[in-house]
């Protein structure tokens, strides 16, 4: 017997998926995370499932981990002691930042607080020139002074970040080596190996980000493949990447920052695998969980990947999975502002001291004692019945807190709540799809997370969306797409040039550089030649326009024959961004991308027979529920979703229960059960 763990941890619970290979079945165990060491609970869900289901950790032949550490690092500011290196007159960069604004009329709007304060910002007085000639030699003297004073000052971590060493690392290189002689135990990180890319602000935050973390994260993964080790496992774990793909251990040292969104790429890969397994092609991804949701859209079967993400408002330009984040959960606390509305969010109540309901010391109202209060989750227990809900708590604090202050029934506040979340996430998907040229109307909504099933199906009414598939287990769907993903890496390089004839060999030359680098890591990786695969990208604009859009280059080389229309594919993803382009226009190359695939051995999901339309031998009891379709409570009919056979219809109002989420069918709704044990929810006007 063969078996693959994945885990993800989330702000609220951590979730173990094992999957046996041989067989095909899917176990999965749901347990409070915990904050203080996550590899508490790590370790302790790996050991409560092994035993549940009575598998030899000797038995386990791979194990995914998605993190949340680098993030939680960044958030709370508990990286290393960090030093930034620059170029003469640069040291300010990092705080002046770019002109734009997320407020553009609010002039008491601040800037994030750096990372890195000002006296531990230095400079060496040296110059790099934009074409890689050097105009000023280094000073090695002057850098041995400087890191002799920065050690003095015991910092942990240096962050280099030379003008123009995108183009000429040389510099760079050798203050690195000059560092790791003089201080060998400090974690150093320099731009050209991080973030070889035009742009001096992203690339300065983004490798000040990386040595801020570095650290943490180092240690964190060190400790995670010893307890692995130590739980008897005798294999290499590997970390799930923003941009969905997998890196082992090793590559995790060095590029921590590409951790940072690291669970809900995991949730991205996984419902991109189960989409393409029942033939739907376009998807809105809905994750909802404890401390927040995030979307995502997948179009032909393909993730969006962007390198315009921030973390704690600081730019950090490495490809990841385009989510959008909105503090909504079924931990967040509502709470009244000061002009007396409603807010929900984005503070939450998280694992601990959690929803009152869950009676672990929290005392303020959240959504999910909201959807307690309403019985739309089970008001005695939830977790299979190993979690008690407090229903008459999770009452009192909505009274005391939301409804006594704002002259209304706990009713009305409860529902109150659920419609106010519900809008922040209604907002939240019109941001990747709307916003972006999309119609939300051509997508199906899939929706996991703990808290997904519970609201994707009012929250796609509300965009108009007709279709919300709820994927099996989708309270642990961030962890099966652990399970699917590959090994991945990313390479770019900076060679701005006209997209014209005169310079394909130039831009084969660039692409060859990177595909071999790809290739060379694929195979220290052993990965064999038949599951190795190379992607390309080139990040293009019009010539005179101050950013560029990624294109997809589908052909190994660029020929005169394939030139015009790589140039058409440009040209067509300007007019979605933007609504125009302009096909007489010169095209510039600014970034070469490449990305290599090691694909791994996926699981394969059972397929079940159809066995019928009727799922009464799964009904497992009634209550009333409120549904604001009838304005009231009605008499509800609870399923057992373990129960449902592939064909069964469950018509609403209805609420599923399983182990990991809880699925609310509203009145006029219907819930067909698929060969997979998915459920596709969907309703005509």
């Amino acid at each position: 017997m063969s078996y693959k763990i994945g885990v993800d941890v989330g702000g609220t619970f951590t979730d173990v998926c094992m999957f046996d290979q041989d067989t095909g079945e899917v176990f999965v165990y749901k347990l409070p995370s915990t904050p203080a060491d996550p590899s508490e609970a790590i370790g302790k869900g790996v050991r409560d499932i092994l035993d549940l289901y009575d598998v030899s950790p000797a038995a386990v032949s791979a194990m995914v981990h998605g993190t949340t550490v680098a993030t939680n690092a960044t958030l709370e500011r508990k990286g290393a002691k960090t030093a930034i290196i620059t170029t003469k007159g640069f040291r300010d960069l990092i705080e002046l930042a770019r002109q734009t604004r997320a407020s553009l009329y609010d002039v008491q709007v601040e800037k994030p607080v750096p990372i890195i304060y000002r006296n531990m910002r230095r400079e060496v007085d040296e110059r790099i020139m934009a074409d890689g000639s050097i105009f000023r030699e280094l000073d090695t003297a002057e850098v041995e002074k400087l890191v002799d004073e920065l050690k003095a000052e015991n910092v942990e971590a240096y962050a280099v970040c030379l003008l123009h060493s995108y183009i000429n690392p040389v510099h760079e290189k050798k203050i690195k080596e000059i560092i790791l002689a003089k201080d060998p135990g400090a974690y150093v990180s320099i731009s050209s190996e991080v973030l070889p890319e035009i742009r001096e602000y992203e690339r300065m935050t983004t490798t000040a980000l990386n040595s801020y973390i570095g650290p943490k994260v180092g240690i964190y993964a060190r400790l995670f493949k010893q307890r692995v080790k130590d739980m008897g496992m005798e294999l290499t774990p590997y970390i799930n990447q923003s941009n969905g793909g997998l890196m082992s251990i090793e590559t995790t040292f060095d590029n921590p920052i590409r951790t940072a969104l690291s669970g809900p790429a995991a949730g991205v890969s996984g419902a991109n695998y189960i989409a393409k397994l029942i033939g739907i092609k376009n998807l809105i991804t809905f994750d909802m969980g404890g401390t927040s949701t995030d979307v995502s859209l997948i179009e032909n079967n393909t993730p969006r990947l962007t390198t315009a993400k921030a973390i704690a408002e600081f730019p950090v330009k490495v490809p990841m999975t385009d989510v959008t984040a909105v503090g909504a959960g079924g931990g967040s606390i509502a709470w009244i502002d000061n002009g007396g509305m409603m807010k929900v969010g984005p503070e939450s109540a998280g694992a601990v001291p959690g929803p009152v309901s869950y009676m672990r010391g929290g005392t303020l109202p959240t959504v999910t004692d909201a959807n307690v209060v309403l019985h739309r989750l089970n008001p005695e227990v939830i977790l299979g019945g190993r979690m008690k809900i407090d229903e008459e708590g999770a009452r009192k604090a909505i009274e005391e807190k939301l409804a006594k202050p704002l002259g209304m029934s706990v009713l009305d506040a409860a529902r109150g709540i659920v419609t106010v979340v519900n809008s922040n996430m209604a907002r939240a998907i019109r941001v990747v799809s709307v916003e972006r040229g999309y119609d939300p109307r051509e997508f199906v909504l899939m929706a996991f997370g703990g808290a997904g099933a519970l609201h994707a199906v009012n929250v796609a009414k509300d965009m108009g969306v007709h279709k919300v598939l709820i994927p099996s287990n989708p309270g642990i769907l961030c962890a099966v797409g652990l399970l699917v993903s590959d090994i991945r890496s990313d390479y770019v390089k900076t060679s701005i040039s006209n997209f014209v004839s005169e310079n394909i060999d130039r831009m084969n030359a660039n692409f060859k550089e990177l595909t071999d680098k790809g290739d060379a890591w694929l195979n220290e990786e052993k990965i064999p030649a038949d599951r190795k695969v190379i992607i390309r990208h080139a990040d293009m604009r019009y010539y005179g326009q101050n950013f560029e859009l990624s294109v997809n280059i589908p052909y190994e080389t660029i020929t005169e024959d394939n030139l015009e229309e790589i140039a058409k594919l440009f040209h067509q993803a300007h007019k979605r961004e933007y609504g125009y382009c302009n096909e007489g226009a010169l095209v510039q190359i600014v970034n070469y991308r490449a990305t290599a695939i090691g694909r791994v051995q996926t699981i394969e999901l059972v397929e079940h027979q159809r066995e019928g339309e009727d799922p009464s031998a799964a009904v497992k009891g009634k209550r009333d529920v409120y549904f604001e379709e009838v304005k009231g409570f009605t008499p509800t009919e609870i399923y057992d979703r373990d129960l449902l056979k592939a064909g069964n219809v469950v018509t609403g109002p209805a609420i599923i229960e399983e182990m990991s989420s809880t699925i609310v069918v509203p009145p006029g709704h219907t819930a067909v059960v698929d060969n997979y044990l998915n459920l596709m929810i969907s309703y005509e006007d």
